[in-house]
C-alpha cells in the first residue's frame, strides 16, 4: 500500500500522464472519477469505447525492476494465452513511462480491462472454484518455465526489506525476533525449481475475474509479485475464500480449487505442509508496508483518512498480536 500522503486523487495529473495514450476525451472526466488508490492510483479511461486503466505510482514508492519484470512476465504469459491482463503501449510505443511532473516523480502504465466479473461478486460455485485453482496451476506451470531478462525481488531481497523497514520505524523486539525466525525457517526449507518461482502474491478473489461466457478465468494486478515458493500463492487464495466464506461451504471450495490447481501443476504435501511458514512471511511483510504506510501524518486529514488510519493501526495491532504467539 501506497503510503497515506499519497491516498489523494489528483485528476490533473492523470490527464497530463494520459497525453502519452490514445484515449476518449469525450468520457475522461467521468471515467476518471471512478478512480481507486491502494497500491497504486488506478484511473479508468475509455479508449474507442472500451474501457482501460491508466496505473500511477511515485518512483520512490517502486522498484523500477519489478515493475519491468512485472511488464516482462505479462508479455511472456501473453505468448502462451494466459488469461491476464495486457498493457497498452504508448503512442511512442512504450510499456512504462517515467513522468517528471510538477506533482512529483511517477512510473505510468496502462492496461486494458479484462473480461468478466470479480471472483468475489460471482456465486463462487464449485465450477467457478475449479477454474480458479486451473487459472493459478497454469501460472505456476509457465513460472516455472520462465526465464526473464529482468528479474523481480525474491524473499531474499523482501526480507531485507522488511529489516531495513522494521529498523527505520522502530518495530517492537518480537517482530525483530519473527523476522529472524522465518529468516531461518525458510533458509532451511527445500528450493527447487518446481516449488520456487515468480508468484503473483496477490491471487486473491478480487484480483481475478470469471466470465461466465467463457467459462474461464482472468487475472489483474501482478503488481506484487516475487520469487517465492508456489504455496505462498494457495495460503493467499485460502486466506482470501475464508473471509468470504466458513464451514463446510469453505472445505468445498477449497477442494474444488485445488482439483482445478492439480490439473495444471503438481501440488504435493510439502507445499501444503509449508503453508504456515508462508502465512508468517506474508504476515511480516503485510505489517513492514502497514507500519511503513502510517508513519507519515499530514496537516489537517480528511474524515475518511483519520477512519482509514484508524482500520490500518488496528491491523497493525492484529499482526503484532498473530506474530507473538509463533
Amino acid at each position: 500500500m501506497l503510503k497515506l500522503i499519497y491516498l489523494f486523487e489528483n485528476f490533473d495529473l492523470a490527464k497530463e500522464a494520459l497525453k502519452n495514450w490514445e484515449h476518449d476525451d469525450d468520457t475522461l472526466d467521468k471515467m476518471l472519477s471512478n478512480f481507486r488508490i491502494s497500491s497504486n492510483a488506478i484511473y479508468p479511461f475509455c479508449h474507442n469505447g472500451q474501457v482501460c486503466f491508466l496505473r500511477l505510482a511515485p518512483i520512490d514508492e517502486k522498484i523500477e525492476k519489478n515493475i519491468l519484470g512485472e511488464l516482462e512476465l505479462i508479455e511472456f504469459l501473453a505468448q502462451h494465452d494466459y488469461p491476464a491482463l495486457r498493457p497498452i503501449k504508448t503512442l511512442l510505443g512504450e510499456n512504462v513511462l517515467k513522468l517528471d511532473t510538477k506533482w512529483g516523480k511517477y512510473y505510468a502504465c496502462a492496461f486494458q480491462k479484462v473480461s468478466g466479473v470479480q471472483i468475489e461478486a460471482t456465486d463462487m460455485s464449485k465450477e467457478i472454484m475449479y477454474e480458479y485453482g486451473k487459472t493459478l496451476g497454469k501460472l505456476h506451470a509457465l513460472s516455472s518455465d520462465f526465464k526473464p531478462s529482468i528479474k523481480k525481488w525474491t524473499h531474499i531481497e523482501v526480507l531485507e526489506w522488511i529489516e531495513e523497514v522494521l529498523a527505520e520505524y522502530s518495530a517492537p523486539d518480537n517482530i525483530f525476533f519473527e523476522l529472524t525466525e522465518v529468516k531461518k525457517e525458510l533458509a532451511d526449507f527445500p528450493l527447487r525449481d518446481d516449488n520456487y518461482g515468480l508468484i503473483h502474491y496477490d491471487f486473491e478473489l478480487d484480483n481475478v475475474f470469471y466470465d461466465d461466457k467463457t467459462k474461464s478465468c482472468a487475472v489483474i494486478d501482478f503488481d506484487d509479485g516475487m520469487y517465492h515458493w508456489y504455496a505462498l500463492d494457495v495460503e493467499q487464495v485460502f486466506d482470501s475464500l475464508s473471509e468470504e466464506l466458513n464451514g463446510a461451504i469453505l472445505q468445498n471450495a477449497k477442494d474444488e480449487f485445488m482439483k482445478g490447481y492439480k490439473t495444471e501443476y503438481y501440488y504435493s504435501d510439502e507445499m501444503e505442509n509449508s503453508r504456515p511458514l508462508m502465512r508468517r512471511f506474508i504476515n511480516l511483510y503485510s505489517y513492514a508496508r502497514l507500519i511503513r504506510c502510517v508513519a507519515v501524518n499530514s496537516f489537517n486529514e480528511p474524515n475518511w483518512l483519520l477512519e482509514l488510519r484508524k482500520k490500518l493501526d488496528s491491523n497493525i495491532r492484529k499482526l503484532e498480536t498473530n506474530m507473538t504467539r509463533f
